[in-house]
């Protein structure tokens, strides 16, 4: 969803406003100068015949320049045009802000068990467990004690490490060791980096020097250049914050193995690292305005879509939501399959095998864009003698 217009119109509605609070401000100060300035002058004037009529030539006078100056006039002026700015700030929320979704929904079957357990494990990964043990109370489901072990001893972990207790963490990777070696991932010998500058930082150059004889032995073939590094640091122990290795106290390496932390430890769980839930949502808020959008025309142009099988449109959807590559025939603009698969002809192109069955059989209702794509194709298909021996699949 762009909301670069909706931003757009904010900040025009923004501006208007601190304009017009300033234009105000400027107003209201010059009255206040005109009144203070006339009631000096009446608290001046002697008591006398003569005084009724000199403050009543006082006042006459403030109410002229008062008249002259429009207050009401300039603030409306100011004020009416952050109303306008507000009244298109309104059209443009409500261009891009669908008020009825409904149009969009389509009749599924959804298993009503996968649901509530989605919904659980969402608030188990995000470490809200209290709602999770509610939510899963409520909706009757009897497996919440599984959905939620794992998890929890994974923000434990993490819990401790906010606190800069690494050890629960360290423990965890060292009894998935051979899971973390198989992936490549360096977790563990990240782990073992911070307890040491923690340790260099905390207790000293002899206990870091001393965790680094117990710990980083295993790891000495992949990160030598990393170990040396950090036998570097035993030098500046009393000054590591103004060292050529300060950068190894800062907050973002914390951070950053906690996150790589969470990642493994889903990975391992064969959970991905994202909330399915927040995925699905968040996909679906993308694809929703075409949605809307194609919804419209078609009950403009009284056809049902409830019972397609195929969208007419394509859904553009962000990288994220992107896992999987996915071959669609230029010719029959399928999907490809197990049993459809992507096929290379000798001329370089791609299409699908029934494509070219059909192509082959002289029943392709798309033969023209198989000229333009595949011109040798549709030459030796428009030969007499043409049979399925003229492709040479690779």
């Amino acid at each position: 969803m762009d909301l670069t217009s909706i931003r757009d119109a904010f900040d025009r509605v923004s501006k208007k406003q601190k304009v017009s609070y300033s234009k105000t401000q400027e107003v209201i100060e010059k009255v206040q100068q005109e009144i203070e300035k006339v009631a000096k002058s009446l608290v001046e004037i002697p008591n006398g015949p003569e005084a009724g009529d000199q403050k009543r030539a006082l006042l006459v006078e403030l109410q002229t320049k008062l008249s002259e100056m429009g207050p009401s006039t300039q603030v409306g002026a100011s004020q009416k045009e952050v109303n306008l700015a507000v009244s298109k700030y309104g059209k443009v929320v409500d261009k891009i802000f669908c008020t009825d979704i409904a149009n969009a929904y389509r009749d599924v079957q959804f298993d009503h068990h996968v649901i509530n357990q989605i919904v659980a494990l969402h608030f188990y990964r995000q470490g809200l467990f209290d709602l999770g043990d509610c939510f899963v109370k409520e909706a009757h489901e009897a497996d919440g004690a599984g959905l939620k072990a794992p998890f929890y001893e994974m923000y434990q972990i993490l819990e401790q490490m906010k606190a800069k207790n690494l050890l629960p963490a360290i423990s965890w990777a060292t009894r998935h060791h051979d899971e973390l070696q198989k992936k490549g991932s360096s977790l563990e010998f990240k782990l073992h980096q911070l307890q040491f500058v923690n340790c260099l930082h905390q207790g000293g150059r002899n206990a870091a020097l001393q965790y680094a004889r117990s710990s980083f032995v295993p790891f000495a073939s992949n990160h030598m250049t990393d170990i040396q590094r950090l036998m570097g640091c035993l030098l500046w122990a009393e000054r590591l914050q103004s060292s050529p290795y300060a950068d190894m106290l800062a907050a973002t390496h914390w951070d950053s193995v906690a996150t790589e932390f969470t990642r493994e430890c889903c990975s391992l769980l064969g959970q991905a690292y994202e909330s399915p839930l927040h995925v699905t949502i968040s996909a679906g808020a993308q694809a929703l305005p075409t949605l809307v959008k194609l919804a419209t025309i078609m009950a403009n142009k009284k056809q049902e879509w409830q019972n397609m099988k195929q969208l007419p449109v394509e859904i553009e959807l962000s990288k994220e939501f992107q896992f999987h590559s996915i071959f669609a025939c230029p010719v029959s603009r399928d999907p490809s399959t197990a049993e459809n698969p992507p096929m290379l002809m000798p001329c370089g192109h791609v299409l699908c095998k029934q494509s070219i069955q059909k192509l082959a059989k002289g029943s392709c209702p798309r033969l023209l864009v198989v000229m333009v794509i595949a011109p040798e194709v549709a030459l030796l298909h428009m030969e007499s003698s043409y049979s399925t021996r003229g492709l040479d699949f690779v």
